[in-house]
């Protein structure tokens, strides 16, 4: 009787653990796509993941999915990274996780070293290309990437992962799982040092990050919470460098936080002695707080609420050589000039609240639910040290802001069965948003003669449609056909930083997407292909000029006419057993009709930044900045026993920074790859060792990911300013994992 109360408990406990991990792979559906879903998506499985949670940010993974590339300021992966989706930059990339909003509402960009080390904490992570679904938070218009953190194993558990090579780059992550306590209970837990010199020159990244996620479960209810985030630092590498500096002092180099002193310890070309400021850092503290229930009501209902809050504080420092002192308040003497150390600061909280319901039958698929956020951002500047002043007399703010922004929605989606062959599709979403602004911004108006004032008050309606149908023309071969119109809101830069630029007063429109897809897909025991074209045309999209503000942030403005339109091919050939190649490209067009390129030229007098005129030129057609025409990228992945070698590549064709064309101001094409090794085996108290190394840009190109430029002009005469982000030479990081 003994051994059947144990032998009945065992076999309790084990579907008690079964039932826990399928509700947890049930709890966030609703940013999700499915293999009856009319859209564009890749799927990155864990073994993917795992593979490259060795070091590098998470756009360095999905460079591999097709239309993406991924950026980098330090030139290894770590640190200042970005990506763009078929030529449509991060800003407009929606990213979430587990269903929450992960882009910053002011900028509506996702801040990777913000959450550092998302690889080792993501259990599954899809991107979506076009309109995609309807998701939470800032609009996708180019993409989305949907992520869900790892379910909490139902077994006890732990692995620790060391890592270091090349620049000093090193990674130290433990992490441990309780299993199912109790038939109820579960708890993970997760911490991660990553840090690097970086090969760019004081490029240093330092990161530390952490991952608790408990839950308790009962039946057909999952309840958990998890906090995860980190603190960042980095150095500011995002100035980039010109072609003529690189000629003269190397690839490494930039001069962010370079400063003239007669005893300085370098020595630039001219003969000027130079020192750098060794504080010339971004410092950042994020940490995300969810709360999510899932309860399955029948066979047919499954109901999920998340709660969520996100608070985050950071600051960065410069040193700023001959500074306009009145440009800070301290002085009515336009020609006065220091030294000086400047900081900008920031302080957000984000709060809100989402639920979805969802309906599963043999025939229909159905879900519906919403989202409410609420976000609040001060941002302020202050002054450390000013040459030749006391600190008594740089003690007040020289510009200080506030941000309010909500932001809400309603969706109902519907996939139904029509047919034995034809799956019909719908997706209807509302969405509002309501941004306020207002305070000084920490741009001097020179014909005001005071910081730039900001008042923005926008509220915004936007109704997002999508329909298509999917038919299945046979066990092995299916067709989608959809169609979406995406809306989204301008960006905070959008609003305040168009002095730069464009007209006094004028203000920046939203935008608005119509997509078109086809897509077809041939699936074979060893071989899938796919093929997809797409067609996206903009009213009024918000393209970007090449020009930064003073915090290098990416400049916009809006096209009356544009579009994007390519095809997609993918392929995947398990070949045998042991090796599968696989590999995908992109051709494409992207352009602005109509297109006048307008440059501030600083001799004309007119109503530009409330001063000035243009140098214009009419373009026509032109390239929209930042879209290669062709993008392309493979893997051959071989295992055979323990032992596993992944040799992958990708190609980017030439990008333009701006949208005038100009060979000036332009990133040459280039082609990198990357090999793994590895050797996995078993001891008695170790479930799993893996020896690893990754061999990065195998073949030792010479290449930059990303640059910005701008023009000027005087007297009808064009100057232009153009700078790189050099990529690192072949280098290496080695890694030892065990899981026990």
């Amino acid at each position: 009787m003994a051994a059947l109360a144990t032998s009945m408990a065992a076999k309790a406990e084990g579907d008690d653990s079964l039932r826990l991990y399928h509700l947890q792979q049930v709890e966030v559906t609703a940013t999700r796509a499915t293999q009856n879903t009319p859209v564009a998506y890749a799927d990155i499985d864990r073994e993917a993941l795992t593979r490259n949670s060795y070091g590098v940010d998470v756009p360095s993974l999905l460079a591999l999915t097709p239309s993406m590339i991924a950026t980098n300021e330090t030139g290894i992966g770590i640190g200042g990274t970005s990506m763009r989706l078929r030529g449509t930059d991060a800003t407009r990339l929606n990213v979430t996780i587990n269903g929450v909003a992960m882009n910053n509402p002011d900028s509506h960009a996702m801040y990777w070293y913000d959450t550092p080390d998302l690889i080792s904490a993501v259990g599954s992570v899809q991107v979506q290309r076009g309109a995609g679904v309807s998701t939470n938070g800032t609009g996708a218009f180019g993409g989305a990437i949907s992520m869900t953190t790892a379910p909490l194993s139902t077994a006890f558990e732990g692995n620790a992962s060391l890592s270091y090579g090349s620049y000093n780059t090193q990674k130290q992550a433990v992490g441990i799982s309780s299993g199912l306590l109790g038939g109820h209970w579960a708890v993970d837990a997760r911490l991660t040092h990553i840090a690097s010199d970086g090969y760019i020159d004081r490029g240093a990244t330092d990161l530390t990050s952490y991952l608790v996620q408990g839950a308790y479960y009962n039946g057909n209810t999952v309840v958990k919470l998890l906090s995860f985030g980190g603190k960042a630092k980095t150095y500011l590498t995002y100035n980039g460098v010109t072609k003529e500096d690189m000629a003269l002092y190397g690839r490494r180099y930039h001069d962010s936080g370079q400063y003239t002193t007669s005893d300085g310890p370098f020595t630039l070309a001219d003969g000027t002695k130079v020192a750098y400021h060794d504080d010339e850092t971004d410092n950042y503290l994020q940490l995300n707080n969810q709360l999510l229930i899932t309860h399955r009501l029948n066979t047919n209902w499954v109901l999920n609420a998340t709660a969520f809050y996100t608070y985050g504080y950071g600051f960065y420092k410069q040193y700023k050589d001959d500074a306009t002192l009145l440009e800070y308040g301290l002085t009515e003497d336009a020609s006065m000039e220091a030294d000086l150390i400047r900081e900008k600061l920031m302080r957000n909280h984000m709060g809100g609240v989402q639920g979805t319901a969802a309906y599963t039958s043999e025939r229909l698929d159905l879900s519906m639910g919403g989202s409410w956020s609420y976000y609040t951002c001060p941002h302020w500047g202050e002054l450390d040290w000013v040459d030749g002043f006391v600190s008594e007399e740089i003690g007040a703010r020289w510009y200080d802001n506030d941000v309010e922004k909500q932001d809400a929605n309603l969706f109902v989606r519907a996939s139904w069965q029509a047919s034995k062959q034809l799956r019909l599709f719908a997706d209807l979403q509302y969405r509002y948003v309501h941004y306020k602004a207002w305070g000084v911004n920490d741009n001097y108006d020179w014909t005001a003669s005071a910081m730039q004032p900001i008042d923005v008050d926008e509220r915004y309606h936007f109704f997002n449609p999508r329909a298509g149908l999917q038919w299945q023309a046979s066990a092995r071969s299916a067709l989608f056909l959809s169609a979406a119109i995406a809306n989204k809101e301008p960006t905070r830069g959008d609003f305040t930083d168009r002095y730069r630029f464009a007209e006094a007063d004028s203000y920046p429109s939203s935008e608005r997407l119509y997509d078109l897809e086809i897509g077809y897909t041939y699936t074979a025991p060893r071989l899938t292909a796919g093929i997809n074209l797409y067609y996206m045309w903009y009213k009024d999209q918000l393209v970007k000029t090449g020009q930064i503000n003073d915090s290098y942030d990416a400049l916009n403005i809006n096209v009356p006419d544009s579009y994007r339109r390519g095809i997609e091919l993918s392929l995947a050939w398990r070949t045998t057993d042991w090796l599968t190649l696989s590999g995908n490209a992109t051709f494409s067009q992207n352009r602005i009709e109509h297109y006048v390129d307008k440059v501030v030229d600083y001799a004309l007098e007119g109503d530009v930044a409330g001063a000035y005129d243009y140098l214009t030129t009419e373009m026509g057609t032109t390239t929209i900045s930042y879209s290669p025409e062709v993008m392309a990228s493979w893997s051959l992945d071989f295992h055979r026993g323990g032992f596993a070698a992944v040799l992958s590549g990708r190609y980017v064709g030439e990008q333009y920074f701006t949208n005038f064309e100009n060979d000036a101001m332009r990133l040459d094409s280039y082609t990198v790859s990357d090999l793994d090794l590895s050797y996995t085996f078993r001891t008695k108290a170790a479930k799993r060792v893996r020896f690893g190394i990754t061999i990065y840009n195998l073949f030792d190109a010479r290449y930059e990911s990303n640059g910005y430029g701008w023009s000027e002009a005087y007297e009808g005469e064009r100057t232009d300013h153009a700078y790189y982000f050099p990529q690192a030479p072949i280098h290496a990081l080695a890694n030892v994992t065990v899981n026990f």
